[in-house]
């Protein structure tokens, strides 16, 4: 059935932006819904179409693509927009939001009773690595659901995984995204440490993607922070959600990660300097002041 409707999306903003252009350029129409207006007319100017509410959506569309800020969010629009306005149609829903696992889990079970299926599908990779079809899907959720919508996933994510059930995609990206935060972290330590020894940083960073500790953050974050370019592909208040949600999962289980309370720290003061909304390689920044009259966050 979703084939003979347009696709849902609610929230455009980067990440959401993205999306909606790339299934546009497989053939899909858009039609989406964002409570900032300059995002609703930006959708019509790439060529979707505006809905005039989350209901609107639910009646139109099949898949509907959440790409919202987090949990409670998330909650809020499956539980009191779309789910009194589908019935107990059977639809489907996509979660790309990054969500605390167990209540997405939670989410997925009390909706079902529904006929509403929930994928949860969030995005490894920032919002210019999807634009480039290098973005990774980690799905969680019935295979059942997935086989219906995986023509849509495919014009979202080229590489995409099925990790298990509900809740095991956002594990599955808290993991992954506590080792790439700390690699963003290193990088910009290293790289204000070669310039206080004197070496220059751009000649630094082409070697250092050379040598045994590269890693892609290199390339994706490296020259943002070489040109203090932080326009955000990934904003470091949204890293800095994920990050105590990695904190909160790693708490309940009783494992401790010093690491993470330090990338914690830094990004807390990011927000503190008035950077939430800039890229999160605005760490740099952070690092700079570390070596500035002993400015600690």
């Amino acid at each position: 059935m979703h084939a003979r409707k347009p696709v849902g999306l609610v929230g455009v903003g980067l990440m959401g932006e993205v999306f909606a252009r790339r299934l546009l350029a497989a053939g899909w129409q858009v039609v989406g819904f964002d409570i900032d207006p300059a995002r609703s007319a930006l959708l019509t100017a790439i060529g979707g179409h505006p809905a005039a509410s989350i209901d609107d959506i639910a009646i139109r569309c099949a898949p509907i693509i959440l790409s919202v800020f987090n949990t409670d969010q998330v909650e809020q629009v499956v539980e009191c927009a779309l789910l009194p306005a589908l019935g107990d149609a059977n639809g489907i829903v996509v979660c790309t939001s990054t969500c605390d696992p167990d209540r997405i889990a939670a989410l997925a079970a009390r909706v079902s009773a529904h006929r509403l299926r929930l994928l949860e599908v969030p995005v490894s990779g920032t919002s210019d690595q999807v634009r480039r079809g290098d973005g990774v899907g980690l799905i969680g959720g019935d295979p059942v659901a997935l086989a219906e919508v995986d023509d849509v996933l495919g014009a979202l994510f080229p590489a995409r995984f099925h990790v298990g059930r509900v809740g095991d995609g956002g594990r599955m990206k808290l993991a992954i995204n506590h080792i790439l935060g700390l690699n963003r972290l290193a990088l910009a330590e290293g790289l204000v440490f070669a310039a206080s020894l004197g070496l220059d940083p751009t000649d630094f960073l082409r070697i250092a993607r050379g040598s045994a500790a590269y890693s892609q953050v290199m390339d994706t974050k490296g020259p943002k922070m070489l040109a203090n370019d932080f326009s955000p592909e990934g904003r470091a208040r949204q890293t800095l959600k994920d990050v105590h949600l990695m904190l909160e999962q790693a708490r309940a289980k009783g494992q401790e990660l010093p690491l993470l309370e330090i990338h914690r720290a830094v990004l807390e003061s990011c927000l503190l300097h008035g950077e939430g909304d800039l890229d999160n390689s605005v760490i740099i920044e952070e690092i700079r002041r570390r070596g500035r009259d002993g400015e600690r966050c």
